[in-house]
């Protein structure tokens, strides 16, 4: 099978957050995220992040950026993302 065109049980195509997103969002407990809502939101989300980094990547690629660089800096934004709701 072609791994472009692994999807759903529908047989659609997979899409960048199909191919990231974790078989199960867990909880910090480990617990499984069970509501589809959120679930369907946090992918939606990489969905949307994935294409905005795809974007800001090919911009760079196309003003002459190195691409290790610039693919190093966008793992060091995730890596600078603070989380709010630490206790």
């Amino acid at each position: 099978m072609n791994g472009s065109t692994i999807g759903s049980e529908s047989g659609a195509p997979m899409t960048r957050s199909d191919r990231v997103a974790p078989e199960t969002w867990r909880q910090p407990d480990g617990q499984p995220v069970s509501c589809q809502e959120k679930i369907k939101v946090l992918n939606e989300n990489l969905e949307e992040l994935g294409e905005m980094c795809q974007d800001a990547f090919e911009d760079a690629l196309l003003m002459g950026c190195d691409e290790a660089q610039v693919r190093e800096v966008l793992r060091r934004m995730v890596d600078e993302l603070e989380n709010p709701y630490r206790r």
